[in-house]
């Protein structure tokens, strides 16, 4: 799991006009609460956030007054526009505890269905599991190339880490491939019984960035 280093510093609590100026600076507002202690009120730097919240990371460690410590991002709030963070909320947390996040969810191939001229939609991107701080994945990859027309992919049949519990039901939907718009469900048996082999797609530079250590 990786971790980004954020720089910040300590903030008294105010209301929203020394927020606004905290923002002018190119800082990010943000609590910290967890473990039965107060909360602590600090301020990010806007652009280490926003490289963090990029790179879609779930932990920090936070650089504050020459000390160092690991949180868990808990909730960002944004702007209107959904692109700058505007305040943060971390959570303490310790390396042998469960904690509980979102993951992103990646659909990797070409359906088979979508050779027939299905469409593959896609239902759920993110996943909610349950894990120790450490073992948080930085995604769960799921493959689609087999999915033929009308066929979908459930929570079930996803492969995840083992120290890794998934919370949404097996039964949820992954994806589907629907088919074109006004077959018949003769039309669509006819189809499907003479499927091709798919064509796996996202292969070539994508499988040897994995090689190299990628997400």
């Amino acid at each position: 799991m990786e971790i980004a280093t954020v720089q910040g510093e300590t903030r008294q609590t105010a209301g929203h006009h020394a927020n606004e100026r905290l923002r002018r600076r190119g800082l990010v507002p943000a609590v910290i609460y967890g473990h039965g202690l107060p909360n602590e009120y600090v301020a990010l730097s806007l652009h280490d956030t926003r490289l963090a919240l990029a790179r879609m990371l779930h932990v920090i460690k936070l650089r504050v007054d020459g000390g160092e410590q690991q949180y868990l991002i808990k909730e960002v709030q944004f702007d209107h526009l959904q692109q700058t963070p505007i305040h943060v909320d971390l959570m303490r947390v310790d390396v042998t505890e469960r904690v509980k996040v979102r993951v992103p969810l990646e659909l990797r191939g070409r359906p088979r269905g979508t050779l027939e001229g299905g469409t593959l939609v896609s239902v759920i991107t993110e996943l909610d599991v349950e894990c120790l701080l450490l073992d948080i994945p930085d995604g769960i990859r799921a493959h689609v190339e087999h999915l033929g027309l009308n066929e979908a992919l459930y929570v079930r049949e996803l492969t995840v880490p083992p120290e890794v519990k998934v919370l949404n039901s097996g039964n949820d939907i992954v994806a589907i491939v629907h088919p074109p718009r006004g077959t018949t469900a003769a039309e669509l048996e006819a189809v499907t019984e003479g499927t091709a082999e798919p064509e796996v797609i996202g292969k070539g530079a994508k499988e040897d960035e994995e090689g190299e250590g990628g997400e």
